[in-house]
């Protein structure tokens, strides 16, 4: 393995985190605020660990393995977490280490969980950090990395597939730099989009700026403790539904539809039809339930189930109502949202649209293929042909999925969690969602209450969400530290 390409690789991420720290000094200073300390020290710890990093890593060179790059992404989101805690434990705004882990995780996962019970005391500074964590870990580090700095990751390709989400990887251009260019201008540019239909519908500009950035990271990390329900604006509450919902979209067809003018293929996209159809069906549900159980009336009902379907799909955690109050049914239905989550492609967490239709055509052809067992059947998404080895590799991840969340809800349970806290605490942690369901722990409270040996098992969660568990759990196999 490339020991010192590793070492090079990370501390030049270390320093790019000092730089967003800078940002939020900045932000720090216009305010005013007892932050400022807190922020100089953290910009100086990691940019010394990011010399050194670059020391260890001299005269390396630049030939990266499959292996290598499991690993460098890997580390390179644990150390952005590890360093991230710093201006949350030197400004004393969080006194212990894993709880200042676990929060810093939750936002560059995106996730959106957290263990601040009261978000209005934090400076403006901090509150910044929370979102900015969100916004850069929304298309991935790395990847960002790749779009800003492209020398300084090599063997970019090889580190973009462990990264990536979705089992079919796409790019629009032959050189994965301009590939990564082009995706992060729309995601910037819905950014800004977003955050001035913020401001014009009433928010200040910080606000609007801090929404807009965990709303298309569908991060859900806000800067008020009643989230985007604050506001008590129905507009702000159906604009923050259109942005979180297109985030849930492959940014790839996102770019082509906007630039290309391929509307077409965006509406024909078969992953794009089953996003809708099921978005459109839940909320259908949810609004009457609503109407029948609360008594809401039709547009409240319409609003909060359309919200709060499109957040847990999207895998956002932004808040319009307290669904802890809804029908227990209406659960289930969240609860399968945290699951299937956003598309391939998108900041969304989750098991992946494209996934759902794949296991759903495995099982068609299942059918099939009894009626006609001599007979060769296809799985297509869309024009591609799914190869076997595919089709493999999906029920593998199935397979691990489950069996991760059956062995992390056992062990919360076991520890006295719980029951609907700890599954639901655990499909929400492995898929990124943030809020989970129950009345220990309800979607709009904080994770401060959970043991720290499970707040550790929820921030590998989340760290095995955001890189689809095998480029995580890959790194612990015998083999991938065998001399090859």
């Amino acid at each position: 393995m490339n020991i010192k390409l590793t070492y090079k690789i990370l501390g030049s991420l270390l320093f790019l985190e000092s730089v967003f720290m800078i940002m939020c000094l900045g932000v720090s200073l216009i305010y005013q605020e007892d932050d400022t300390f807190a922020f100089i020290l953290s910009i100086l710890i990691t940019q010394m660990f990011g010399f050194a990093f670059r020391y260890l890593g001299r005269e390396a060179s630049n030939t990266m393995s499959r292996r290598d790059s499991f690993l460098v992404v890997t580390l390179a989101w644990t150390l952005f977490s590890l360093f991230g805690t710093l201006p949350f434990l030197i400004g004393g705004y969080i006194t212990n280490f894993t709880n200042a882990f676990f929060e810093s995780m939750s936002g560059f996962t995106t996730t959106g969980a957290t263990i601040l019970n009261d978000v209005e005391c934090l400076p403006h500074g901090i509150l910044f950090w929370r979102s900015l964590s969100q916004w850069i870990g929304g298309l991935g580090i790395v990847f960002f990395t790749i779009a800003v700095l492209p020398s300084m990751v090599g063997g970019s390709v090889k580190v973009f597939a462990a990264e990536a989400t979705g089992p079919i990887k796409t790019k629009l251009h032959p050189r994965l730099s301009s590939t990564a260019k082009s995706i992060w201008i729309i995601f910037l540019s819905l950014s800004i989009v977003c955050g001035i239909s913020y401001y014009l519908l009433g928010m200040n500009v910080f606000d609007s700026i801090n929404y807009a950035m965990t709303t298309l990271a569908t991060g859900g990390f806000a800067t008020h403790n009643d989230s985007i329900e604050t506001f008590q604006s129905p507009a702000m509450e159906y604009v923050s539904t259109l942005f979180c919902f297109l985030s849930g979209l492959n940014f790839i067809l996102l770019y082509r539809c906007v630039i290309k003018g391929e509307v077409k293929n965006l509406l024909n996209n078969i992953e794009v039809k089953f996003y809708v159809g099921i978005t459109l069906i839940f909320t259908f549900f949810i609004m009457v339930m609503l109407i029948t159980h609360n008594g809401y009336d039709y547009e409240h009902a319409f609003r909060c189930g359309i919200y709060q379907v499109v957040s847990f799909l999207t895998t956002t955690g932004l808040f319009n109502d307290d669904a802890a109050q809804w029908p227990h049914v209406t659960w289930v239905i969240l609860a399968v949202c945290m699951f299937i989550g956003g598309c391939a492609g998108s900041t969304s967490g989750g098991f992946k649209v494209v996934r759902c239709i794949m296991l759903l055509k495995g099982v068609r052809n299942e059918f099939r293929q009894m009626l006609h067992p001599h007979a060769i059947l296809p799985l297509r998404i869309g024009a591609t042909n799914v190869p076997n080895q595919k089709r493999v590799t999906l029920l593998a991840f199935l397979t691990v999925y489950c069996l991760m969340c059956i062995f992390c809800a056992f062990t919360m349970i076991a520890a006295g969690v719980d029951n609907t806290n700890a599954i639901t605490i655990t499909i929400s942690t492995l898929s990124n969602v943030g809020p989970t369901l129950g009345t220990e722990i309800g979607p709009t409270m904080s994770w401060d209450e959970l043991p720290d040996f499970a707040k550790w098992i929820c921030s590998l969660l989340m760290l095995m969400g955001r890189l689809e568990i095998f480029s995580v759990l890959i790194i612990f196999t015998p083999a991938f530290w065998k001399e090859q």
